[in-house]
C-alpha cells in the first residue's frame, strides 16, 4: 500500500465539496482544481482575467507548498477557460510563476467553472 498523506493549508481556499485540496502518494502530488477564490474570504478576487489567473497561480503556490514542493515541481497542468481568448494570458502570468522546463500542460474550453470562475488549474507534482 503507497504512503497516501492528504494536503490541507488553510493559505489556499478550503475545499467547497467532498475532496481534498491534494492527495501525496509517495513523491507525487495531485492537486485538486484552484479556482480564484481568496482563502481568507473565500470569496473570488475582484478584478479582470489576469486578476483571477493570478489568484489561481498564488493558491496553488500554497498547496504546492503545503506538500512539500513548489510550482517547478508539476511536471502536469490541466487549465480550465471559460473563454480559449484569455490563452495569450494564461501564457503571461504562468511566466511569471513557472521557469523553463515547463510542464506538460492542457488548456480546455469549457461552459462553465464553480461560482463562475473564469479560470481553474489543477495539476500534479513530483517532488
Amino acid at each position: 500500500m503507497p504512503n497516501k498523506t492528504i494536503i490541507v493549508t488553510d493559505q489556499a481556499p478550503a475545499a467547497i465539496g467532498t475532496y481534498s485540496q491534494a492527495v501525496k502518494i509517495d513523491n507525487t502530488v495531485y492537486l485538486s482544481g484552484q479556482i480564484p477564490l481568496v482563502p481568507e474570504t473565500m470569496a473570488m478576487v475582484e478584478g479582470d482575467f489576469v486578476a483571477q489567473a493570478e489568484q489561481v497561480f498564488k493558491n496553488l503556490t500554497a498547496v504546492c507548498e503545503a506538500s512539500g514542493g513548489n510550482l517547478q515541481d508539476f511536471v502536469k497542468l490541466n487549465i480550465f477557460l471559460t473563454d480559449l481568448s484569455y490563452f495569450p494570458k494564461v501564457n503571461e502570468v504562468m511566466a511569471k510563476y513557472i521557469q523553463e522546463p515547463y510542464p506538460a500542460r492542457a488548456a480546455v474550453g469549457v461552459k462553465q467553472l464553480p461560482k463562475d470562475a473564469m479560470i481553474e488549474i489543477d495539476g500534479i507534482l513530483v517532488i
